[in-house]
C-alpha cells in the first residue's frame, strides 16, 4: 500500500519528502486515516489526493494527530479532504461494523487476528470479550462459530452504542450481549465462572486484568486470548518475552497453564511488537 503511494507521488514530492512519507495508512470503510507530521504538512492535500486516486471508494481522508491513548483508546483526527465525517461502515469477513473513528477505537489491521480467533470458537461455548470496542471480535465469533453466548464488554459508552447497532446490523442479538462497564467490575458482578474462552484485545491493560480473566473462566478452566506490547532488543524473542511475563503472573495465581500458540500480530514501532498468545488455563480444585 505504502509503496504504491510512493510511486504515485514520485513526480510530485522531493526525494527527502518521499523518504519520510509514512509507509502505510488505514482504510476503514470509506475513510482513509493517515499520519502526517509537521514536516510533511505542506504536502498533506497532495498525499490525500493520491490516496483517493488509489482507493476509488474512499470519500474522506483524515489525519491522525495524536497517538491512541486513555482508557477509551481514542485519538485526535483532523479532516483533510472529502466528506467531513468520522462515521463509516466497515466490511470485514462478511460482517458490517459501523464505527465513529473519533469516538471509538477501531483497527482494520486486526482483521486476520479476529478471524483466527473466531475459527477456534465452537457453537457450545460461552465467551467473555473483556475489551470489545464496537464488537468486532464478538460479532465475527457469533457469525463464524455460532457460539451460544458472547458477553461483549467495553468501558466506552460510544463503543457500546455502536456495538449494539452492529449486533442488530449483523443479526446476532440472540448470541452477542454488549455490556457497558469496566471488565473487572462486570465479571465480579455477573460473569464469574461462566466462560469457556476469554478475549483480552487491549494490549495496554491486559496484564493487569489477568486475574479477572481467570475468574470468569469455568471451574475446569478454558482458553485466554491475550494481547500485549513488548520491546525486544536485537536477538530477543518478543513472543518468548511475553510468555515469560504472563507465565510468572499465572504461576503466582497458583494456576496450571500452557501457551498453545503465539504470534507477532504487528510491529508498532522500532523494536516494539504487538504479540498474541493463546493460553489454556487449568483451574485446580
Amino acid at each position: 500500500m505504502g509503496g504504491f503511494l510512493r510511486r504515485i507521488l514520485a513526480e510530485k514530492l522531493e526525494r527527502w519528502e518521499l523518504e519520510i512519507l509514512p509507509g502505510s495508512y488505514d482504510v476503514v470503510g470509506d475513510i482513509a486515516v493517515i499520519r502526517i507530521g509537521e514536516n510533511l504538512r505542506h504536502r498533506i492535500r497532495e498525499i490525500a489526493e493520491a490516496i483517493i486516486q488509489i482507493n476509488k471508494h474512499v470519500k474522506t481522508v483524515l489525519n491522525q494527530t495524536s497517538p491512541v491513548s486513555g482508557d477509551l483508546r481514542l485519538r485526535r483526527l483532523e479532516w483533510v479532504m472529502g466528506e467531513k465525517k468520522t462515521e463509516t461502515i466497515h466490511r470485514e469477513h462478511g460482517c458490517l461494523f459501523k464505527v465513529d473513528l473519533e469516538r471509538c477505537y477501531f483497527s482494520p489491521r486486526l482483521s486476520f487476528e479476529r478471524l483466527r480467533v473466531a475459527r477456534q470458537a465452537t457453537p457450545s461455548e460461552v465467551i467473555v470479550n473483556m475489551f470489545a470496542g464496537v464488537g468486532c471480535f464478538s460479532i465475527l465469533i457469533a457469525k463464524k462459530a455460532g457460539a451460544c453466548r458472547v458477553y461483549s464488554i467495553d468501558i466506552n459508552p460510544w463503543a457500546v452504542k455502536y456495538a449494539e447497532e452492529n449486533v442488530r446490523l449483523n443479526r446476532v442479538s440472540r448470541v452477542v450481549e454488549p455490556i457497558l462497564g469496566d471488565a473487572r467490575d462486570v465479571i465480579e458482578e455477573r460473569l464469574v465462572g461462566v466462560a469457556d474462552r476469554v478475549l483480552m484485545p487491549l494490549p495496554e491493560r491486559a496484564y493487569e486484568y489477568i486475574d479477572s480473566a481467570v475468574e470468569s473462566l469455568r471451574a475446569g478452566g478454558g482458553t485466554i486470548h491475550y494481547y500485549d506490547f513488548v520491546h525486544a532488543s536485537k536477538g530477543e524473542d518478543p513472543i518468548g518475552k511475553i510468555e515469560g511475563k504472563v507465565g510468572r503472573k499465572l504461576s503466582l495465581l497458583g494456576l496450571e497453564f500452557n501457551v498453545e500458540f503465539g504470534r507477532i500480530v504487528r510491529t508498532v514501532g522500532p523494536r516494539w511488537f504487538q504479540v498474541a498468545l493463546d493460553i489454556h488455563v487449568r483451574k485446580k480444585d
